[in-house]
């Protein structure tokens, strides 16, 4: 069954709702027309050192967040079809897609895997994955030590908290171009931890993808 179908029939059951004021749209939108118009688009450069790139859809502010949260604290609804389909769309626009071979969620530690139920940047990347047609390897890095909030730390305590946090399956990395992907960059702190295990274990080139870009002065993830 085609994906717009299963939406169409799900919808008449459990109708799709705007995942940032929640009212009812159509099956196929992503937001209101309202929240829609309000969404800044992120057109800012930022660069991480071993990435060949980096996208993203939004500027994260007051106007997204709501969707942000629901991603995060397992509701889901309609947001990670809203975002992900999105960054996907900016992704093919800048020519990225043709530049990758998987696509590699940012991980979760299993204790917060197992607390939370599900991990929004594979979210994100079945989204990616459904509408690049580019697979998604979930298994590809590990977080193997919990670690704080990086939103509860300064500029150094955030990168010395993800030192020795991750690691990968080379098998499934090993001459492949890699698309990482999370849900809000600020530092870019864990992107960059995530690129070097990635090229420790093989990649051969890694690009960067998250739904959210902060602003400059902005403090969160």
């Amino acid at each position: 069954m085609r994906f717009e179908t299963k939406r169409k029939i799900l919808h008449l059951f459990f109708p799709t709702r705007c995942p940032i004021c929640g009212d009812i749209i159509d099956a196929m939108n992503r937001f209101c027309k309202s929240c829609e118009e309000k969404l800044s688009i992120y057109d800012g450069t930022f660069s991480i050192e071993g990435a060949e790139s980096f996208t993203a859809a939004f500027e994260y502010d007051d106007s997204v967040k709501p969707a942000i949260f629901l991603m995060k604290n397992g509701i889901g609804g309609n947001a990670d079809f809203a975002l992900g389909s999105i960054l996907a769309e900016r992704l093919k626009s800048e020519g990225i897609k043709d530049k990758i071979d998987i696509i590699v969620p940012a991980p979760l530690h299993k204790k917060d895997l197992r607390r939370r139920g599900f991990n929004q940047s594979l979210l994100i990347a079945k989204e990616i994955s459904r509408t690049l047609g580019i697979p998604v390897e979930a298994k590809a890095v590990f977080k193997t030590r919990r670690t704080r909030a990086q939103k509860e730390l300064d500029h150094l305590k955030r990168s010395l908290n993800l030192k020795n946090a991750f690691s990968a399956d080379s098998k499934k990395l090993k001459g492949k171009r890699v698309l990482i992907v999370d849900d809000i960059c600020t530092t870019g702190n864990t992107l960059r931890e995530l690129i070097t295990v990635a090229k420790e274990n093989g990649a051969v080139s890694v690009h960067c993808a998250c739904c959210c870009k902060t602003a400059k002065k902005a403090v969160s993830h």
